[in-house]
């Protein structure tokens, strides 16, 4: 315990680091099997689908809040870090350094799916286009652009699936509610990110996290995807995965705080600022 007193700011935001790395190796490198591997495949396509997809994000936030749970409570990202400043008095002061720990976890986690899917990316697509571009980072209707949705639908996209996952993660979290025992927390918040990508994934591809989307967008951009802040129309777009998932954040924290914290008894108090799922012993 005295350990891990003395670690502070910098062991938590190492975790946030890792943690966030961690989520990113497995989300990126998912669609990286499914995208680029999957295009060399005779019939193309024979390395997974969406719903492999959706299994390993969850799974990436599952073992991504298991790594950094118990030294920062395992945000992985900073639409969550701003909702619990706002409605978990979660210090403020640490909300900037939370984020860039995560925004540089996410960016390193891409740069190694960068690396090791180098010559798949470039056989399936040797000028590093849109047609690759979704291994790491979104786009409306996942750069399709047989479906009609612009900035403007993928925002509200956006706001309403990250408010989704900022309120059941205040739910499932929140000690004086219901939460899950036997240290089953990381595994059920992955459960809402596997939940929220089969059923919001289509409009927006279901970022709900700045750093996740953000970072590994960066990362393509520097190692050759010219496209990487651009949509399938030609339009500035890195900003609405961005913008959105504050936006939504905020307002799932507001409708869990005010339609069912504010009802809870209080004769339990919840670590300050935390997340407070099951620590890992």
């Amino acid at each position: 315990m005295e350990r891990l007193k003395m670690s502070g700011i910098v062991g938590e935001l190492s975790a946030e680091f890792l943690g966030t790395m961690v989520l990113i190796l497995f989300g990126c490198g998912v669609v990286a099997q499914v995208v680029a591997g999957g295009a060399l495949t005779d019939p193309p396509g024979g390395l997974g689908n969406h719903d492999s997809i959706a299994w390993a994000w969850g799974l990436g936030v599952t073992l991504g809040v298991y790594v950094a749970g118990r030294l920062s409570g395992a945000h992985l990202n900073p639409a969550v870090t701003l909702s619990l400043a706002a409605f978990k008095d979660f210090p403020w002061k640490k909300v900037a350094p939370y984020a860039l720990a995560q925004l540089a976890g996410a960016f390193v986690g891409a740069l190694v799916v960068r690396w090791n899917y180098t010559e798949a990316l470039a056989r399936a697509d040797p000028g590093h286009t849109i047609k690759t571009q979704i291994v790491f980072s979104t786009l409306p209707a996942n750069g399709n652009p047989a479906l009609p949705v612009h900035e403007w639908g993928a925002l509200r996209d956006q706001v309403i699936g990250t408010a989704i996952l900022v309120l059941l993660i205040f739910a499932v979290t929140d000690l004086l509610n219901k939460p899950p025992g036997a240290n089953l927390g990381p595994f059920i918040v992955g459960l809402i990110v596997v939940g929220i990508g089969m059923a919001w994934g289509t409009n927006a591809g279901y970022a709900i996290n700045p750093a996740r989307d953000f970072g590994p967008r960066l990362a393509s951009f520097l190692t050759g995807y010219g496209g990487a802040w651009r949509d399938q129309y030609g339009n500035f777009y890195y900003w609405v995965p961005i913008v959105g998932p504050f936006a939504g954040g905020l307002v799932g924290a507001f409708l869990y705080k005010t339609l069912v914290g504010r009802f809870l008894p209080t004769a339990e108090a919840e670590p300050e600022g935390s997340i407070p799922t099951p620590q890992v012993e």
